[in-house]
């Protein structure tokens, strides 16, 4: 019978990978933030610009942000005039939703501050390092997918 008196003896794999996750999480955030933008602001902007959504419910699905939630996101981007919305002429039913320039100019101001994180992240990683550490997520994230 095993002994479930004390700790283990190293930290649960699971638990030491959200401590990493969330404290890489923070770092960009705050890269984000410093540069005048969010995580949402980047995923979405980097949805449309990649060509992976144009419609609402489209980038909803690209970011996996619920359309309500969406709907928040994307009134603070117009606002702010990073983008448009509008209606599919079509079917009305269906929003279209656009980068304007300065959403454009936003963009690469957040792709630098991703590239940026993205060197920090992986400094002192060697190729073969990276490329293990991809295996071993992947692998990770199948064992527990549904």
């Amino acid at each position: 019978m095993p002994d479930h008196a004390g700790p283990p003896a190293t930290a649960p794999l699971g638990l030491q990978l959200t401590a990493a996750a969330r404290e890489v999480g923070r770092a960009f955030d705050a890269a984000l933030a410093a540069a005048g933008g969010s995580m949402s602001t980047w995923l979405v902007l980097l949805a449309l610009t990649t060509g992976r959504a144009e419609s609402q419910r489209e980038l909803a699905a690209a970011v996996g942000i619920q359309g309500a939630t969406l709907t928040h996101h994307l009134a603070g981007m117009e606002a702010a005039g990073l983008v448009t919305r509008r209606r599919e002429p079509t079917n009305r039913r269906v929003q279209l939703v656009d980068l304007t320039e300065a959403g454009q100019a936003a963009f690469l101001r957040l792709r630098d501050v991703a590239v940026e994180h993205d060197r920090r992240l992986r400094a002192g990683l060697d190729p073969d390092d990276e490329a293990a550490t991809r295996r071993v997520l992947e692998q990770l994230r199948a064992n527990v997918a549904g």
